[in-house]
């Protein structure tokens, strides 16, 4: 790959956007729920929004000086161009850029705090912590098969029950069904990214989830997300008293099947459209459960 013509796009490319999604659709679901239980609050809302955005973007420019430093990110990478690997950031702008990435993510933090108490203080600091300890730190998570959870807990859970407190100070039964789907589309996006990833992460000792299950049954764990996160609308109408407009979301799962038949054979490169494909799956999916919840 060239070299990124300006700087900015350098920088523009180590955010990472395709996949900054992820942040913005839980945080979606988030409002949506507060905005239907009549406690949206502008403010808390938007800072919500913010915070997650900054925290990703620290995580993706952590996760770019550091796979390269512990060399998962090589030539051999098939995955979009880093941009420590190829020399168009050095490590230590990276690294600095993280730092204020993560530093501003603080700053949000600290209102969010004064709004909303200690809930949120300890929550903040415990997503600052899983975005650097992914890949930085002396004993990274990502690198022993713990980065599955970790995405499933704070792009699902933490985001979406998070962006809810924030606003209505309380939770309820149909906040955390309603992240649980956010959660399991936000780790198929991390499984797509590392079944494609499986030989070289090996090589590099970097032990995945998808490295200790293996390619088959890694293409598999991507079904019974998708089937997850397809399921719980029923059960949000079941168990919390949604309505029957959550259902909404399933206008969404032609692409989900389409997207599952393609992971289930493409190897290699072919699997980068998979990847952004499967992020634009969550953020449909959030945009329709949101108007869902919303009616």
């Amino acid at each position: 790959m060239s070299r990124p013509a300006t700087s900015f796009s350098a920088w523009w490319l180590a955010a990472r956007p395709a996949t900054l999604s992820a942040s913005a659709a839980p945080v979606l679901v988030g409002i949506s729920l507060a905005w239907a239980a009549g406690q949206f609050v502008a403010g808390p809302a938007l800072a919500a929004l913010l915070g997650a955005l900054l925290l990703q973007i620290g995580a993706n420019f952590a996760n770019d000086v550091y796979d390269y430093e512990r060399g998962a990110d090589t030539a051999e990478r098939l995955g979009p161009a880093r941009a420590t690997q190829q020399g168009w950031i050095s490590a230590a702008r990276m690294k600095r850029a993280m730092l204020a990435a993560f530093a501003a993510a603080l700053g949000i933090g600290v209102y969010l705090t004064a709004v909303a108490g200690w809930p949120v203080l300890a929550l903040g600091l415990s997503a600052l912590a899983a975005a650097w300890l992914y890949t930085g730190g002396p004993r990274p998570y990502g690198y022993v098969g713990l980065g599955d959870p970790a995405v499933f807990v704070y792009f699902g859970l933490a985001a979406v029950a998070g962006t809810y407190y924030v606003q209505a100070l309380s939770l309820s039964l149909l906040v955390w069904l309603a992240a649980i789907p956010m959660g399991a589309l936000a780790t198929a996006i991390l499984v797509v990214n590392n079944l494609r990833d499986i030989d070289t992460d090996a090589k590099a000792a970097k032990h995945t989830l998808a490295v200790r299950m293996g390619d088959a049954w890694t293409r598999r764990y991507y079904l019974a997300l998708l089937l997850l996160a397809y399921a719980m609308p029923l059960l949000m109408i079941g168990w919390a008293g949604a309505t029957w407009w959550v259902l909404l979301s399933w206008l969404s799962l032609p692409f989900a099947v389409a997207l599952a038949r393609r992971v289930r054979v493409e190897r290699g490169l072919a699997l980068n459209p998979c990847l952004a494909h499967t992020a634009k799956l969550e953020f449909g999916y959030a945009v329709l459960l949101a108007l869902g919840l919303s009616l």
